[in-house]
């Protein structure tokens, strides 16, 4: 297992471990029905604090040739389903948070520093099948599985902070954006590509970089809508469990409706108040409102 490629399943754990945890697995069901088609590039865009990072935590620890989840999945959604055992732990998994390279990169270019730490990995694990030097993650990819034929997921998380937090940069922006098609449009060795951010990827239409991907926001989640948040049914087990007022957590956390799942709630609000039997602005403290 490595930090970035095949990540431990110990995010998940953490999430199924701590005092609430609401079972949100079967979303998997979903991302494996994906696997392999013209459906496998997901952008999932939300606010902060709806459960985005959570979620590729979750996807790391099913995917993950880096570990065995199979008794950490137990007793949940995913469990009962005819794809359960069939991708559980199978894939080459790598995981991506923008903004922690975007933080560390210190003075280096972002995409030369991300790239020098996933290709060394990649050699420390596949360095054996290449007879030459190779020069980027595309092309050792590339390389990788044209003699393996092993396909790779890529987790994504935080996709747009180079956009939102380098605006005044287009240069770096388009660099960003061309990287991310070169790594990911049309390669072969790609199984599934599930990125999240805060911005659409429309919003970066004009450079055409990114239109493989299906987009799911707040104002259309589709078959995501019970995964964007908690559902009604989620909040009142919670409210009977620690013994909270649901038409008052309704009146505080009931912020998004949906065609199907007609009430979706903040998930960080619920939980919190529901830990400290207190009702609370408790999301508006968490990011500035711009974020």
């Amino acid at each position: 297992m490595g930090i970035y490629l095949n990540p431990d399943n110990d995010g998940f754990w953490r999430a199924t471990h701590s005092e609430i945890y609401v079972d949100k697995t079967g979303l998997i069901e979903y991302t494996n029905k994906c696997l392999n088609t013209e459906q496998q590039y997901i952008c999932v865009s939300r606010p902060r604090r709806f459960g985005k990072s959570m979620a590729l935590k979750m996807l790391a620890a099913y995917y993950s040739r880096g570990c065995d989840s199979r008794e950490l999945f137990m007793g949940y959604k995913i469990e009962e389903t005819e794809s359960f055992h069939e991708h559980l732990n199978k894939y080459d998994v790598i995981f991506l948070n923008m903004q922690q390279f975007l933080i560390e990169k210190r003075g280096r270019d972002v995409i030369e520093y991300l790239e020098q730490e996933v290709l060394e990995e990649l050699l420390e694990n596949y360095g054996n099948l290449l007879t030459k030097p190779v020069v980027g993650m595309a092309a050792m990819l590339r390389k990788i599985y044209a003699k393996t034929k092993k396909k790779f997921i890529f987790l994504i998380d935080e996709w747009d902070c180079v956009m939102r937090e380098r605006q005044e940069s287009e240069e770096m922006q388009k660099q960003y954006l061309d990287f991310l098609r070169n790594l990911l449009k049309d390669q072969s060795y790609v199984a599934l590509a599930y990125m999240t951010g805060i911005l659409p990827v429309k919003k970066y239409g004009v450079h055409s970089a990114l239109n493989m991907f299906s987009e799911y926001s707040m104002i259309d989640q589709f078959v995501f809508e019970e995964y964007t948040g908690f559902t009604e049914k989620e909040v009142a087990a919670l409210c009977e469990q620690f013994r909270m007022d649901c038409s008052e957590t309704e009146s505080w956390y009931d912020g998004y409706l949906f065609t199907e799942f007609r009430h979706i709630y903040n998930p960080k609000s619920v939980v919190e108040a529901m830990r400290r039997h207190k009702f609370s602005s408790y999301w508006t403290t968490t990011e500035t409102y711009d974020a």
